[in-house]
């Protein structure tokens, strides 16, 4: 099972969608927590909060430290998934894959939005983790989903 964490740094707005999508992988058993990692309105927060469960953290590096399941997924709020991302996640995990990359769709004229799974080890020794510092943390030959 898998801890998500939501970073919200660049679009909170999206935060709702993300954590919509986010449910069918919990039913499915695949994930084990949400944590909303760096803010967003308090009054937003609290509402998503209770209608699914997330939990706050401030930060990226506290989801690392506070995340109970050895495999992370974070992706960024802004991100939204393709269609098929669940059964190319589930079958990357179930599988026994490891590290991955996981692709969003593409806004016009913005970059690819992406997210990582990595184990909790590699992602806490990074001072100061980003998606970035993470994505070049993955061992090569990392999966690329959806």
């Amino acid at each position: 099972m898998l801890t998500v964490i939501v970073e919200t740094a660049d679009a909170g707005d999206r935060l709702p969608a993300l954590l919509a999508c986010l449910t069918s992988a919990s039913v499915e058993g695949l994930v084990r927590e949400v944590l909303i990692a760096g803010g967003g309105p308090p009054d937003l927060l609290a509402v998503l909060r209770e209608e699914t469960g997330a939990e706050l953290v401030a930060d990226l590096a506290g989801g690392i430290a506070e995340a109970r399941s050895e495999r992370l997924l974070v992706l960024p709020a802004k991100i939204r998934l393709k269609p098929g991302w669940l059964e190319a996640l589930a079958q990357h995990v179930r599988g026994g894959g490891g590290d991955a990359t996981i692709e969003g769709e593409a806004g016009f004229l913005q970059p690819r939005p992406f997210g990582v799974l990595i184990t909790r080890d590699a992602a806490a020794g990074l001072a100061g983790p980003s998606l970035k510092r993470l994505r070049g943390q993955l061992r090569r030959g990392a999966a690329r989903l959806v």
